[in-house]
């Protein structure tokens, strides 16, 4: 019998999920296993996505709970029946499990915001833009690894395009568009790039300029994910490892506090157009 693949961050996620409705209600494995007319084991399992959860279960499972929000329990049902492969497993032996997850997390959001600082954003970046970033790694990357890289990140911009064509907001600091990453002439295309992606209708493109003053989250990336319900929202955050995931209530308060804090300092859509065009004729 083939190995089990490991859990995704999203079957994750929905095994927390049960675990965070049976705490909230006093409720201990043992008690909950007793509940449900099950063992322990199968409990514990599910809660840690070390084996799968029907939507059936779920629905029991909550309704065990005395679970109120029939919404949220619709979407941790969905998710529960979400089964199957898809574009990003293709790359599941050459780049890590958290990049894999972030392109699950961006297909399945109902809305994405972005900010940046040092770099521009992956969903709206130029290939050749692509390159020099990757360029920069530490250890330098191998040339078929940082060609995989590329195809990856570009494979992900397909959610700009995806049939449902989700909201996405990108706060990108100036010195994200002066950090020439490539020399001038990569930047040149790349800026030209970014203006174009702009133009979409589901696409808000902001600039928070240096005569702004400070923001919060200061050189900081974050993507927030919006779920079905903000209750199965998500921040995602890089770090020197690689991407972290954070949807603790606390966590999803402060960065959504961030981000509306940071939009306050950024220029409009239009504004931000013609500061890019600017910055590019400086160049």
């Amino acid at each position: 019998m083939a190995a089990r693949k490991p859990p995704t961050e999203r079957q994750r996620r929905l095994g927390a999920e049960l675990r965070r409705m049976r705490e909230h209600v006093g409720l201990s494995i043992n008690e909950a296993a007793a509940l449900h007319r099950t063992d322990r084991t199968t409990v514990s399992n599910t809660e840690s996505a070390r084996s799968g959860v029907s939507s059936d279960r779920v629905r029991v499972w909550a309704a065990n709970y005395a679970c109120p929000d029939a919404e949220y329990i619709d979407a941790l049902a969905a998710m529960a029946r979400e089964r199957g492969t898809n574009w990003w497993d293709d790359y599941r032996d050459v780049l890590s499990a958290g990049m894999l997850d972030l392109a699950e997390l961006e297909h399945h959001a109902s809305g994405l915001r972005h900010s940046l600082a040092l770099h521009l954003p992956g969903l709206l970046q130029h290939p050749d833009y692509m390159r020099a970033v990757f360029a920069e790694a530490v250890p330098a990357m191998t040339s078929d690894f940082l060609a995989h890289q590329v195809e990856f990140r570009r494979a992900r911009s397909v959610v700009l395009d995806a049939p449902n064509r989700v909201d996405c907001s990108f706060l990108i600091h100036e010195s994200a568009l002066r950090v020439s990453f490539g020399g001038r002439q990569v930047m040149a295309t790349q800026l030209e790039h970014l203006l174009a992606q702009s133009d979409r209708k589901n696409v808000n493109v902001r600039i928070i300029p240096f005569a702004a003053g400070g923001i919060p989250n200061a050189g900081g990336s974050t993507v927030y994910a919006q779920g079905p319900v903000p209750a199965l929202d998500t921040v995602q955050i890089d770090v020197p490892t690689g991407v972290t995931f954070l949807h603790a209530e606390t966590h999803l308060v402060n960065y959504r506090a961030v981000l509306d804090r940071m939009e306050q300092r950024a220029l409009g859509p239009g504004e931000s157009q013609d500061f890019i065009r600017s910055v590019l004729r400086e160049l």
